[in-house]
C-alpha cells in the first residue's frame, strides 16, 4: 500500500466526497478516482459504497481508517525525526469564534513569525463538532471552552478559566439593579450566539424553568451590538466584551453565573504530536502561563 494512496482514501473518507477530496488534495477527480480504485484493487475490497450520487465507507473501509491514519502520523514523525532545523509541517486547529478573535492573536501571530514553516489552518467549530473532527483525526488540536475538563477520546490541558459577564446597554431596566436572580433575567429579552455554545447552552438551562427565548444573532460582534441597541442582554466571554465596559458601551449586571468555563487545548487521545505540533503546544502553554 502505497502511502500517497492512503491519504487519498483518508481524505476521500473525512468528506465523502470525491469531488470536495480532489480540490482539497489539488488533484483531478478522475485522478482521485484511480487511486481509491487502485487501493481497493490491492486490498482485493471495497472501500466505499456508492450510493448514486453519495458514497460511504463500507465495513472493510471503516476497519482501515484508523490504520491509514496512523500510517499518516508515523510517515510524519519519520520526515520529523530525520530532518534538520526548523519544524514544518501543517497544524490543523479546530476552534470558536471568541476564541478566535480575543484569545489566540498573540499566538497565532508568535508561531507565524517565529516559525514561518509551520503553516496554521484554523477550523472555525464549536465544542461537540470539535471533538468529534480531534477524534476522527481531521483535526491535530482543538480549542474548546467548556465546564468539562475531560473529554472521552481525548487529551485535554486546561490553559485558563474563562470568566462571563452577563451584558446590558447602559439605559436597560435591570442595569444598576443588585441582587439580580434568575427569575429577573427570565422575564427581559435574551440575546443567544448559535446553540451549541457552551455558555450560552448553560445560561439557557440555567434560565430553563420560566421557559425563556432567545433572540439568536450569531455570532459574539452581532449579539454585542443587539444588547448595546437596547434588544436584550446577552451571557459571554469578558474577554470578548472588555472594550465595551472600559468605553461604557455596554454595563455589566449584577449576577454571576453559577457554572465555570475554561479554556482547553485537545487532542486525541494516544495521538504522538510531531515536532511543529508540540511546538504549537508548547508555545500555547507558555502564554497561557503568561
Amino acid at each position: 500500500m502505497e502511502l500517497r494512496l492512503l491519504a487519498t482514501f483518508e481524505k476521500v473518507a473525512e468528506v465523502l466526497s470525491f469531488t470536495r477530496a480532489a480540490a482539497e488534495l489539488g488533484y483531478a477527480q478522475s485522478s482521485v478516482t484511480s487511486q481509491v480504485k487502485a487501493l481497493e484493487s490491492a486490498l482485493g475490497t471495497e472501500l466505499f459504497e456508492r450510493l448514486g450520487g453519495r458514497i460511504r465507507l463500507t465495513a472493510a473501509g471503516e476497519r482501515l481508517l484508523p490504520y491509514a491514519r496512523r500510517m499518516a502520523e508515523l510517515a510524519e514523525e519519520a520526515r520529523a525525526a530525520v530532518a534538520a532545523g526548523e519544524p514544518a509541517g501543517t497544524v490543523t486547529i479546530g476552534t470558536m469564534e471568541s476564541l478566535t478573535t480575543y484569545r489566540l492573536p498573540p499566538l497565532l501571530e508568535y508561531v507565524h513569525h517565529r516559525h514561518p514553516a509551520v503553516r496554521l489552518a484554523l477550523r472555525p467549530t464549536l465544542g461537540d463538532a470539535t471533538r468529534q473532527a480531534l477524534r476522527q483525526g481531521t483535526y491535530d488540536l482543538g480549542f474548546l471552552m467548556e465546564a468539562e475538563t475531560e473529554h472521552e477520546g481525548l487529551e485535554s490541558e486546561v490553559l485558563a478559566p474563562e470568566p462571563l459577564a452577563l451584558v446590558a446597554a447602559p439605559g436597560h431596566p435591570l442595569a444598576g439593579r443588585a441582587g439580580l436572580a434568575a427569575a429577573d433575567l427570565a422575564a427581559t429579552g435574551l440575546i443567544g450566539t448559535e446553540p451549541g455554545c457552551a455558555y450560552r447552552d448553560l445560561f439557557e438551562r440555567e434560565l430553563a424553568p420560566w421557559r425563556p427565548e432567545f433572540l439568536e444573532f450569531g455570532t459574539i460582534e452581532a449579539s454585542k451590538r443587539a444588547v448595546a441597541s437596547g434588544l436584550g442582554i446577552a451571557l459571554l466571554p469578558r474577554i470578548a466584551v472588555q472594550e465595551e465596559l472600559a468605553s461604557g458601551a455596554l454595563t455589566a449586571l449584577d449576577w454571576e453565573a453559577p457554572f465555570t468555563l475554561f479554556t482547553q487545548l485537545a487532542w486525541r487521545r494516544g495521538k504522538r504530536l510531531p515536532a511543529h505540533v508540540l511546538l504549537f503546544v508548547e508555545q500555547a502553554r507558555r502564554l497561557a502561563r503568561e
